[in-house]
Formats: C-alpha cells, sequence, structure tokens
C-alpha cells in the first residue's frame, strides 16, 4: 500500500495535513505509535522515548543544552556520552520505520522519514514549509498561545529538527533534493494541501484501492 513521509517545518500544518492525508488514503497514521514501539523494544517508559523522538521539542536539542554542548547547526558532533542513547533511539526508530514500509504502510509524521526510506520506490516523500513569518503567525492563530512563547517554541522546534536530522544524516532537511512534493503549508488551505499530497501519493500507486 506505501508510504507517505511527511516533513514539516513549525507552522506549516504537518500536524493537521498527515492524519487527514492518511484517513484519505485509508493508510494507517504513524505518530506517537512510532515512539511507543521504540520504547517497547527499549525496555524504557514511552515519555522518556518521546522525549528523544526528533519531532518533540523537548528532543536532541535540549537533551544536549542540558549537557552544555550545542550541536553546531550545520552538522557538528554531540558530545560522546549522550551519542550511544541518542544513537539506539534513532536505529530504532529507522527499524520501525523499515518494517511500516515493509508491512501495511501508512503516513509517517516527522521521524526523517525521507532519509531513512528514500531508496524504497514505494514512498512519497513530502515537505510543507513555508517562510518563517508566515508560520510564524500559523502558529499564532493554530494555538491561540502568546506569540512570545510560541516564538520560542518554534526557534527550539527548527533547530533541533535540523540538528537531528544534520547530525545523523549529513544533510538539510529543508532541502527540495530530498522530496518528491514540496508545498507551502503557509499559503494554501489544509484542504489544498492534502488535496495535492493524497493526489501525488495516488499517482505513486500508494492507498487502498
Amino acid at each position: 500500500m506505501g508510504v507517505v513521509t511527511i516533513s514539516a517545518a513549525y507552522g506549516a500544518a504537518g500536524a493537521e495535513v498527515a492524519p487527514a492525508v492518511a484517513r484519505r488514503l485509508g493508510l494507517p497514521f504513524h505518530d506517537r505509535a512510532i515512539p511507543a514501539q521504540v520504547a517497547g523494544r527499549l525496555g524504557v517508559p514511552v515519555e522518556e522515548a518521546e522525549a528523544n523522538d526528533e519531532t518533540v521539542v523537548r528532543g536532541l536539542w535540549r537533551l544536549v543544552a542540558s549537557l552544555g554542548t550545542m550541536p553546531d547547526p550545520v552538522g557538528g558532533v554531540l558530545p560522546a556520552s549522550a551519542l550511544p542513547d541518542a544513537r539506539t533511539y534513532r536505529e530504532q526508530t529507522e527499524r520501525v520505520l523499515a518494517e511500516i514500509a515493509s508491512g501495511n504502510g501508512g503516513v509517517v509524521l516527522g521521524r526523517a522519514g525521507a532519509m531513512v526510506l528514500r531508496d524504497r520506490p514505494d514512498v512519497l516523500h513530502v515537505r510543507l514549509d513555508g517562510p518563517r513569518d508566515r508560520r510564524f503567525q500559523a502558529a499564532v492563530a493554530r494555538s491561540g498561545r502568546p506569540p512570545e512563547e510560541v516564538r520560542r517554541e518554534m526557534e527550539m522546534n527548527d533547530r533541533s529538527r535540523e540538528a537531528y536530522v544534520r547530525h545523523f544524516y549529513r544533510c538539510d532537511p529543508a532541502s527540495p533534493r530530498h522530496y518528491h512534493l514540496v508545498v507551502d503549508g503557509t499559503a494554501l488551505p489544509v484542504e489544498t494541501v492534502v488535496d495535492l499530497v493524497v493526489t501525488a501519493a495516488r499517482a505513486r500507486g500508494i492507498g487502498a484501492s
């Protein structure tokens, strides 16, 4: 049935688009189930797996910050004391993604899915992005939280995701060369973005018949 991976910058509507695409395609939506599976395999609480998940703001970036060393945003290395744990979570996440792709398929939000599954022909890789100011405005409108709180979270989120992908996969997660479809999630209604992704997925033979 295939897989759709969706990489979404903060404020680009990834949380709204991904589950809607899954429903339209008749595929499972894999989000919180992934850290739960990783936790089960590693024998740790789900909360710990979620804290090490690349889509959670309190993930890799804050882990490294707590150790007093920040990863270079263009691909620096993590302190040796943090590396084994981070690698273990990453390796288990990669195994789960490979099993999803080899099994019933689904829609995956985040988890560097485009890098992990880049060599598979039965996958559509999608990037949702947009100008920083419009992403910020969209996030404020959707959350209803104070703008400064949203701004801090967006900065942390953008840096943590970029650091994760640059460190483990040595590439820029925003580069269009990793994706079949790149959409400005701040310029179009969510329903339109969903339509575009579903059309592209169907064109690659992905989805329930």
